[in-house]
């Protein structure tokens, strides 16, 4: 059903690097890149994020209570989602492990938060077995 997420940004040439990096290790790259706004992902219909500067001109701002989440291959890939965004100039809200109790199947949420250089805050996450 999502098609994109876009979310702001006050210095979209600063704030690209955080976002390349990431979509680097979810194995996609910008699929647009245009001055005002960049968006990664594929051409295959798949959900993509995108960066803007808001079109009004005005300043961007965080959304209270407003988090994208990215899906992870496993508990290693969300581990090194979160390093790599902490490592792009990204803020830890959450380091990496299980949250809540298992599933009826034996799954748990495994993930992590940061926030990128504006403030927008994301989430790297998978279902699995492990619980550390």
């Amino acid at each position: 059903m999502i098609g994109y997420v876009t979310l702001g940004t006050n210095d979209l040439q600063g704030s690209a690097p955080f976002y390349d990096a990431i979509a680097k290790e979810l194995g996609v790259g910008r699929m647009m890149d245009f001055d005002t706004f960049i968006a990664w992902g594929g051409m295959d219909g798949k959900p993509g994020v995108a960066l803007t500067q808001p079109f009004d001109g005005n300043e961007a701002s965080v959304g209270n209570g407003t988090m994208v989440a990215l899906e992870c291959s496993g508990p290693e890939q969300v581990r090194k989602l979160h390093s790599i965004a902490l490592n792009a100039g990204g803020t830890d809200e959450g380091a990496p492990g299980p949250r809540g109790d298992a599933d009826e199947g034996g799954n748990f949420f495994y993930a992590a938060y940061f926030r990128d250089r504006d403030g927008n805050k994301l989430n790297a996450f998978c279902m699995t077995k492990e619980r550390n």
